[in-house]
């Protein structure tokens, strides 16, 4: 039912209720609107509500009846088919009645009726809606600074919303709206600007500055508002109205017109930062103004590069940021934010590409000039441009400023380390380089290293040595010398790559980083910090006989009482470790050392991310370290329980406890059972669906117990105690599929009949519901595991998996898509492992084709079937011989040399192609005991073979994989004598004449083969 006019009253007051604190109240107007939502007539309710005049003291309500509103848009504006919803008779009013609220005094709810002029115009625009920009034109003609105020506010926001629209047509519609208001919004901004401008003047000149009254204040906050937005719309506009000219080189004109008026701009207020202090009414907005205005530069620079790079554009507004970094004024000086725009715009600009033409010429002759030609012709004049204003002596002075002044630790930076030397370590790592002073600088030191490398890097090698030999190895006070020696060192250390050949680090690190180590002053953490993070980013510099000393090193370092340094140094030794050129030899000796420091600090950090950092060392020694490690197993696992139980409730933090003990787990190898009373309680929680951590842990976990399963030297009770997880994981989802059948595989390797008896009914249950139930790649991880469990067990497994095995006769004789090559090898396998079971149980078998539910099955996959089931499947093998490798191919031809004692007279018609494809196996003349694999992973028998002894360090699942295809009854049997007995065997059941009339069908080179086979 439709609400109106006559629900008004009880709309406002459960609107009045809804905001009331007495939950008794709250609680049922709350759930009455929202049933009230979907009813027709409910959002033109609320507008009056918003609109209306006798309650503008109830502004409260009149917000909450407006955020309603929005809600309501989101949910019901489209037509949705389980809603009424919002009727396309409704929608124009409201959107008539919107635009006639515009002018609301409340900012909260102005805000509000924005976004809902937003919403509404991405659904309807231009559509539904094509007046609604020429509708916000004529007010923007009002004089009234309120009016034009909100105006902009409304084109702020759908701007901002339509500009995220792709599609051809709405960046052609957006472009037609840039064009219809970008003079108006231009000419808005300019007469704002310069109000302001006259304003604070006449403030500044004021020998009193509070002399303007209420309203004159009033008006002037109120224009600086409008300016603001009417700059966000100019910059959407610019950026999005045009087509980027790095596109199609097509100069954006408004670019050259709008860039040198917002540096005035810029130029102009930033002047007043000096006069209107912190605490002055207009101090907010001028910093908010020159950091927008910054922006704007940056946005139109990425958008427009090639429109940016004009001579009216570029070179003044590089030249103000280099005079900002290199020579700020004194109210620029503690304005950081500035400066960071002033970086970014110019990094900006020194990475373009399209700043950086290419050498290609053009041939000669050829008078027309391609995209490509013309792009690269800009590119040079803005790398002239570049070479003016980039001049040696102004490479150098930037470098040295970067170096001198934004490299250094301030007073503030030292006092957060000295307060938590762990969140100064992670600030410093995690922190964006737009979002401070000094990380930023880096970023552009860096860019500047990348474009004049010959320039800077005698600079800074220069500025290294001038640091060092300023301030000994021996200084304890911290002093500038010292923090200018640690920027020295941090320029070094993030320029690596480009130094690398100026600068020798083992003579460095031999005549400088070492001799740091040895002040062991309290205040000498700043440096060792340094150095650590330096060992870590010279890594590739580290090689041969330098390894050792710096080892040695970073344990020193490990052992500092700063947590940072600490921190540094163990992000730095796992980098040394993941490094191509480690050796584990070279650190077997410092491991037991490491690890102790490891466990002692992880005692003395709180923070995750520190903890993370530990394990992740921990973890990678482990994996590097690989069976040498095992002098230190008991520190470990004393040390993972410990962690683990720790951890509690941190589920992310087990995460990396999980992936470390598997990797402790992989190096133990076929002594991983010494770790079991440790890892069999992690393992139990981590795959167990009802713990409270199962959404984080489990996938890490049944990695973990694979793992396991993988280098176990055998099976044992309680390995066996925790198979019933991984039927409940299987029963909740197959999202862990590939490696739940991998886990399957391990325990029918591992477990062997033991495990079949205990576990038969689970396996067949998970098996059967995953058959036909999963896209192909979860058939090919399923397949093997069933091949397998046929080949291990041919008379226990077949009875378990009857209906698994009619689903897989309905899947090959079924066909499908040959042109897919998942398709075709799902139906080969299906057709191995069909083959494999008349081999090892012919008994089994044909009970399995004569039950009726076979053919029901057929029925239901629309297969009509007119011949005997078995010859089905002897056309289906001779159909997709060719597509296996060795071992199922033999199994094909073996089953194909049984089935020619079936009595129907149709296999003498099939005679010559079944005795053609034995006899191309046995031409092959391939030893079947060599390497040679099967077609899939896992398609083996199992047998103990006690002649077949493997190694300590063989891992324990491809040892048994191997004995298994060894022992493999298709492998070792003979095709010729089977090929023999069953060819005579066919001519006593059909007669020496049918049966030597259709050996007459042979061709002649065959039936030589053939004779020749028998005879063996």
């Amino acid at each position: 039912m439709a609400l109106s006019t006559a629900d008004l009253p009880t709309l406002y007051t459960l609107l009045t209720n809804a905001l009331s604190p007495d939950e008794n109240l709250r609680k049922p107007a709350e759930a009455t609107l929202s049933a009230c939502e979907s009813r027709p007539g409910f959002c033109s309710c609320l507008l009056e509500i918003i609109a209306a005049k006798d309650l503008e003291t109830q502004n409260n309500t009149r917000w909450l009846a407006s955020v309603y509103f929005k809600n309501s848009i989101n949910r019901y504006w489209r037509q949705r088919r389980d809603s009424l919803g919002i009727s396309s008779s409704e929608k124009p009013y409201l959107r008539k009645k919107l635009l006639e609220l515009i002018r609301e005094e409340n900012l909260q709810i102005a805000v509000q009726m924005a976004v809902l002029v937003s919403k509404i115009a991405r659904f309807d625009y231009p559509k539904e809606w094509p007046e609604l920009f020429s509708i916000l034109v004529q007010q923007l003609q009002s004089a009234d600074i309120l009016t034009t105020h909100r105006v902009y506010m409304v084109l702020h926001r759908t701007l901002k919303e339509l500009s995220t629209k792709r599609l051809t047509a709405d960046q052609r519609n957006f472009a037609e709206i840039t064009s219809q208001l970008f003079d108006y919004a231009w000419h808005h901004w300019r007469s704002d600007v310069q109000t302001i401008l006259q304003e604070f003047s006449a403030t500044v000149q004021s020998s009193i500055g509070t002399v303007f009254s209420v309203e004159r204040q009033q008006t002037l906050q109120l224009t600086c508002e409008r300016w603001l937005l009417c700059l966000k719309t100019l910059q959407r506009m610019i950026v999005s109205g045009f087509q980027s000219d790095a596109k199609n080189i097509q100069e954006v004109p408004p670019v050259k017109e709008v860039c040198p008026s917002l540096l005035q701009a810029v130029q102009s207020l930033l002047q007043y930062r000096s006069v209107f202090h912190e605490g002055h009414n207009f101090h907010p907005f001028i910093v908010k103004a020159c950091l927008k205005l910054m922006k704007v530069l940056i946005a139109i620079q990425n958008a427009h590069p090639y429109s940016f790079s004009s001579q009216y554009v570029l070179p003044p507004i590089l030249e103000f940021c280099y005079k900002k970094i290199t020579d700020p004024e004194v109210y620029v000086v503690s304005f950081d934010r500035f400066l960071i725009q002033c970086m970014i715009l110019f990094k900006s600009v020194l990475e373009c590409k399209e700043y950086k033409s290419s050498n290609t010429g053009r041939v000669v002759g050829d008078t027309v000039i391609t995209l490509e030609q013309a792009k690269n012709n800009i590119a040079r004049e803005a790398e002239d441009v570049l070479k003016l204003l980039m001049v040696s002596e102004r490479v150098v002075l930037l470098c040295n400023v970067l170096i001198r002044r934004y490299f250094i630790f301030t007073s503030t930076d030292l006092e957060e380390w000295d307060e938590d030397p762990e969140g100064f370590h992670h600030e410093q790592d995690m922190i964006q380089w737009i979002e401070k002073l000094r990380p930023c600088a880096e970023a552009l030191y860096l860019t500047l290293f990348e474009n004049y490398r010959q320039i800077l890097a005698p600079v800074v090698v220069d500025i290294l040595k001038e640091a060092m030999g300023n301030c000994p190895a021996a200084e304890v006070d911290i002093t500038p010398r010292m923090l200018l020696k640690e920027a020295a060192y941090g320029a070094v250390g993030v320029s690596h790559y480009e130094l690398s050949n100026y600068l020798s680090f083992k003579a460095w690190f031999e005549g400088a980083l070492l001799p740091e180590l040895h002040n062991t002053h309290s205040n000498g953490h700043i440096i060792h910090r340094r150095v650590a993070l330096i060992l870590g980013q010279w890594v590739s510099e580290i090689k041969g006989e330098i390894r050792k000393p710096v080892y040695c090193a970073l344990l020193g370092l490990l052992q500092d009482k700063d947590l940072a340094v600490k921190l540094a140094s163990c992000r730095s030794l796992c980098s040394l470790m993941e490094d191509v050129q480690f050796y584990e030899e070279d650190f077997v000796e410092y491991v037991p050392a490491c690890l102790d420091m490891c466990f002692e600090t992880m005692q003395n950090v709180q923070e995750f991310d520190s903890k993370v950092q530990i394990l992740n060392l921990i973890s990678v020694i482990i994996d590097r370290l690989g069976e040498k490690i095992l002098p230190c197993a008991d520190k470990l696992m004393q040390f993972f329980p410990q962690v683990w139980d720790e951890s509690s409730g941190e589920s992310l933090l087990r995460i990396q406890v999980i992936l470390a003990v598997q990797n402790f787990v992989v190096a133990l190898g076929r002594q991983s059972p010494m770790a079991y009373n440790m890892l069999l309680p992690i393992l139990q929680f981590s795959t167990d669906i009802n713990s409270p951590d199962e959404l984080n842990l489990l996938e890490d976990g049944v990695l973990l117990w694979e793992a396991t399963l993988n280098h176990a030297p055998s099976m044992v009770p309680q390995l066996l105690d925790l198979f019933p997880n991984l039927i409940a994981i299987m029963e909740k989802s197959f999202e862990h599929l590939p490696v739940a059948m991998k886990i399957i595989e391990c325990y029918i390797l591992l477990g062997g009949v033991n495990f079949l008896h205990l576990h038969s009914a689970g396996v067949a249950k998970v098996l059967d519901a995953v058959v036909g139930n999963v896209n192909d790649k979860g058939m090919l991880s399923t397949l093997p595991v069933i091949e397998i469990l046929v080949q291990c067990f041919p008379g226990d497994a077949p009875p378990l998996l009857g209906g698994i095995l009619q689903k897989l006769i309905i899947v090959f004789i079924g066909g499908g898509d040959e042109s897919n090559p998942s398709k075709a090898a799902i139906r080969a396998s299906a057709g191995a492992i069909l083959a494999r079971l008349l081999v090892q149980n012919s008994s089994y078998f044909a009970h399995l084709t004569t039950q009726s539910s076979v053919s029901t099955l057929l029925q239901h996959a629309g297969m009509k079937v007119d011949q005997n089931i078995l010859l089905c499947l002897v056309d289906a093998w001779l159909d997709k011989v060719d597509n296996v490798t060795i071992i199922p191919r033999k199994a094909y031809a073996l089953a194909l040399c049984i089935l020619l004692t079936l009595r129907e007279p149709q296999i003498l018609e099939k005679l010559d192609q079944i005795i053609s494809v034995c006899t191309s196996i046995l031409m092959c003349d391939i030893d079947l005991n060599g390497s040679e694999e099967s077609s899939y992973e896992g398609l083996h028998s199992i047998e103990n073979n006690e002649d077949v002894v493997s190694s300590a360090a063989e891992e324990t699942k491809e040892f048994r994989k191997r004995q298994v295809k060894s022992s493999d009854p298709i492998k070792n049997m003979s095709l010729a004598h089977v090929l023999k007995e069953n060819l005579q065997a066919c001519a006593s059941l059909h007669g020496d004449a049918a049966f030597n009339a259709a050996m007459s069908r042979l061709h002649p080179t065959v039936l030589g083969q053939l004779q020749e086979f028998l005879k063996t």
